[in-house]
């Protein structure tokens, strides 16, 4: 049974790959600072080791102790519009961070790795689809960092003969079918989550930021991709590099795109009443559309969403936020 390293296994991604690993028969190790996971969205039967990937000596003692044979790396800052603001914080955390964990990796032999990457890093398209040999030229430091780490993979892998699979997915969204686990963020940036918790109450109303986008109807375009659909094509990306696949870099969507309005207008279908909805400026950073072409990963990994429409994906959220108004802080 092979074993895999999870970083930043008590998010919201990395806690649902997790639950599709151990499904699949591997053994799982989570690594989370839990500065923004939550200890109870990991799976019971995945070990938790608390720790930073800033700390060298912590990753060292984890690799020696639990001799895994593959990394899953999510652990990152991503928050765009806070990333503009202070910059330096992100390329501290998720450059800074995963050059420690290469380093850690080239030390303890192992050589495998799958990166949550990002669509950010292509920045304003010149097409849509986007595929993955298009320009990437980010508009907001979180794109940036991710576009560099990928670039630290490239030179690890000539000079240490590092093997990785770099993930550029669209919107994640969407919860798990068995209301365990769901998107828990604090704060809540993500469009989806908004909407619901305006649904039920939590939060007064939601904001659409830009009006003006050269768009449908001048609300941002989104490729909205289900997290268990994520999960699975990790899973696969590990399964990929196991059999020997070559390093490479994927997008993950649906390829079809939808407007923040039309979202709201979805989500009004299944909860059965009106979301209030009030208008905001652009926000900094954020491209007008982002719709991925995922031809490549179906392709060469064998990766098929299977939450492709938008209500179905909608419906999953809404049972978790629904079941949990407060995620998983019950008291808050």
């Amino acid at each position: 049974m092979s074993k895999i390293l999870v970083l930043g296994g008590a998010g919201y991604i990395g806690s649902h790959t997790v639950y599709e690993l151990l499904d699949e028969g591997f053994e799982v190790v989570v690594a989370d600072n839990l500065e923004t996971g939550h200890r109870q969205a990991v799976h019971p039967g995945a070990a938790l080791c608390v720790g930073d990937i800033r700390d060298k000596a912590f990753l060292d003692g984890l690799f020696r102790r639990e001799r895994v044979d593959a990394v899953i790396h999510f652990a990152a800052y991503s928050l765009v519009g806070e990333s503009m603001a202070d910059p330096l914080k992100y390329y501290a955390n998720n450059v800074g961070g995963t050059q420690v964990l290469l380093s850690s990796m080239v030390a303890n032999g192992v050589d495998k790795l799958v990166f949550s990457s990002t669509a950010a890093a292509y920045g304003e398209p010149k097409r849509i689809p986007i595929e993955e040999g298009d320009p990437a030229e980010p508009t907001n430091t979180y794109g940036a960092t991710k576009l560099a780490v990928e670039q630290m993979f490239k030179w690890t892998a000539l000079a240490h003969g590092l093997r990785y699979v770099a993930l550029r997915y669209f919107n994640a969204c969407g919860a798990h079918p068995s209301g365990h686990i769901g998107e828990d963020h604090s704060p809540e940036t993500h469009l989806i989550p908004i909407v619901l918790q305006t649904a039920n109450g939590t939060r007064p109303e939601i904001e659409i930021f830009g009006t003006d986008y050269p768009t449908k109807d001048g609300s941002c375009v989104r490729d909205y991709v289900h997290v268990c659909d994520l999960a699975q094509a990790h899973v696969k990306a590990v399964r990929y590099l196991f059999a020997g696949g070559e390093n490479s870099v994927f997008n993950l969507g649906n390829g079809v795109g939808f407007t923040v309005r039309e979202v709201i207008r979805a989500a009004e279908e299944v909860v059965g009443h009106k979301i209030p909805a009030v208008y905001a400026g652009r926000r900094r950073g954020d491209p007008a559309a982002l719709v991925a072409s995922g031809s490549r990963a179906k392709t060469v990994l064998g990766w098929e969403p299977h939450y492709e429409s938008i209500h179905t994906i909608l419906e999953t959220a809404w049972r978790w936020h629904r079941a949990r108004p407060n995620g998983f802080d019950e008291d808050r």
